[in-house]
């Protein structure tokens, strides 16, 4: 499996305010950005799995909000998360 506990915990240490914090936006963010680039990848392998590529496509939805939220609550926090994450606009 591809998340394992000590990944989450590692990314919750590296994006968090702690290891037990996973409810932070930067965190869930985080791990969001993860579970896409591990979808992305199958879906590069197997073209025609319509039931992962909906998955992704809302994954990548829950994301935009967080960021979008994110850029609403504390702008300094979203350019931080965005320039850390390589993520695009």
């Amino acid at each position: 499996m591809y998340l394992t506990a000590e990944v989450k915990k590692g990314i919750f240490e590296k994006h968090g305010k702690s290891e037990h914090d996973n409810g932070s936006p930067e965190s869930q963010i985080a791990l969001f950005t993860l579970r896409i680039k591990h979808l992305t990848d199958h879906l590069k392998e197997n073209k025609k799995d319509n039931a992962t590529r909906r998955s992704l496509v809302l994954l990548v939805g829950k994301r935009r909000r967080l960021l979008d939220y994110l850029k609403k609550k504390d702008i300094e926090r979203y350019r931080a998360i965005i320039k850390e994450l390589n993520i695009r606009k």
